[in-house]
Formats: C-alpha cells, sequence, structure tokens
C-alpha cells in the first residue's frame, strides 16, 4: 500500500461541487448508522465514523441532528448496504459501497454508469483484494514525529504516519479508529482533514490522457447516483 492518497484527496477536493447531494448522502448514512445501534456515537461505532467524516465535509448540524433524530423515531425505512466492484479504462479498478431500498434499481444504475462510460461491472471480489481497509485521519499544525509520539503514549498500533504537504496523514487498523480519534482528541486536535474508513489501493495506475477523462466521466456519472455513498480506485490522478 502506497503513501498516497489521491483518492482522499479527489473526494475532498470535490465536496463542495453539489453540497445538497453529499449532505443528503451523508443524512441517509447516518440514519443507517444511527439505527444499526444506539443513536449516540460514543457507543455506536459506525455512527461515530461517519459523524468524523461529516465534518470533514462540512455537513451542516441541522442535517446531522435530523437523521440522528429519525434514527430515534418510529420511522423504520430499510437500507442494504452493497458494494459493487468493477473495471474502468485500461483494467482500472473501482469500489462502490452504496446504500439502497430499492437493490435491482441500484444494481442496474451502477451498471449503466460503468456500462456507458467505458467500464464493465466485475463479480464480488474481482476487485475489493487489490485494497487496504484502513482507517485514516488527516490533521494539520502537528508532524508525523509528535503524532507517532501521541500513539506510542496511547498503546496504539500504527499502519503508517508521514507527511503530505502540510497535512500529517494517519493510517491505522479500521478496528482502531475510535482510538485513533480519542487519542487525538485528548491532545486537543478536534478538527480533521481527513476522518475515514478508506479503501487503499495497493497499487496505482497511470492512465494516458484520453482513457483518465474516459475514468473521470465514469466516476463523475457513479458519483451522481443518489444511492452511491463512497468510491474507491486505483488510478494515480
Amino acid at each position: 500500500m502506497g503513501r498516497k492518497w489521491n483518492n482522499i484527496k479527489e473526494k475532498k477536493a470535490a465536496k463542495d461541487k453539489d453540497a445538497s447531494r453529499i449532505n443528503a448522502k451523508f443524512g441517509r448514512e447516518i440514519y443507517v448508522a444511527a439505527k444499526s445501534g444506539e443513536p449516540d456515537p460514543e457507543s455506536n461505532g459506525a455512527l461515530k465514523i461517519v459523524l468524523e467524516r461529516a465534518k470533514t465535509y462540512s455537513v451542516p448540524k441541522h442535517i446531522i441532528d435530523r437523521a440522528i433524530d429519525k434514527a430515534k423515531g418510529n420511522v423504520d425505512e430499510v437500507f442494504d448496504e452493497l458494494r459493487y466492484e468493477g473495471f474502468g479504462p485500461n483494467g482500472s479498478m473501482v469500489i462502490v459501497d452504496a446504500l439502497t431500498n430499492n437493490v435491482n434499481r441500484t444494481a442496474s444504475d451502477v451498471r449503466a454508469a460503468f456500462g456507458k462510460n467505458g467500464g464493465n461491472m466485475g463479480v464480488k471480489g474481482s476487485v475489493d483484494y487489490m485494497f487496504t481497509k484502513t482507517a485514516v485521519f488527516g490533521v494539520e499544525g502537528k508532524s508525523a514525529d509528535e503524532l507517532l509520539e501521541t500513539f506510542i503514549m496511547a498503546d496504539i498500533d500504527i499502519r503508517d504516519v508521514f507527511e503530505e504537504g502540510d497535512v500529517t496523514i494517519i493510517y491505522a487498523e479500521p478496528t482502531d479508529f475510535a482510538k485513533v480519534d480519542n487519542a487525538l482528541k485528548a491532545e486537543g486536535i478536534e478538527e480533521f482533514t481527513v476522518a475515514e474508513i478508506s479503501m487503499l489501493p495497493q497499487t496505482e495506475v497511470q492512465l494516458d490522457d484520453e482513457s483518465k477523462a474516459q475514468f473521470e466521466k465514469m466516476i463523475d456519472a457513479l458519483d451522481e447516483l443518489e444511492d452511491v455513498q463512497q468510491i474507491f480506485h486505483n488510478v494515480e490522478l
């Protein structure tokens, strides 16, 4: 697994492109996470993760509160968590995570987004073995050495800590997301540039300009789907 985090930077750069669509997706994800356990992030790990990620996308508090209140109420919408795997131009690999109340619709929409843009859907397991599930945090104002000392003192094993420009990136075990989050907050770090569970590619591929343009069009088509929550890929952009 390399040190580049193109997928994350790409998503962060695009976060303001359609705020209403992003907020709607987070509203759904927060509702599902809150419904999966207690509507309290301190006792619900899934909710804690999505709330931290929502903050990095500047999701308004009223969107978050409304989704949690909905989970507390008598409304009982059922959403399936689905993962699609596929290929883009020149063998590039893509993972699409979705939340849907209509599996047939979502499968058809995702397949069309791949097919109309030079890609194709793969079978389960055809792609995700080339990615590593990882807790990722981005912190400003702290060096890699300072943060490494923090984690040693907190007895947390970290996969990697490195500096990328003015941001220090932390890779950790997904199961240690809450531990890392708490350790950073104990040091007075309340804001993150990145805070999420990501699928990081073990290797990245480069595309020529024509293939890259087609690939980006495919990613945009997938991202515009209402049911798609996150997209991961192995293309170096």
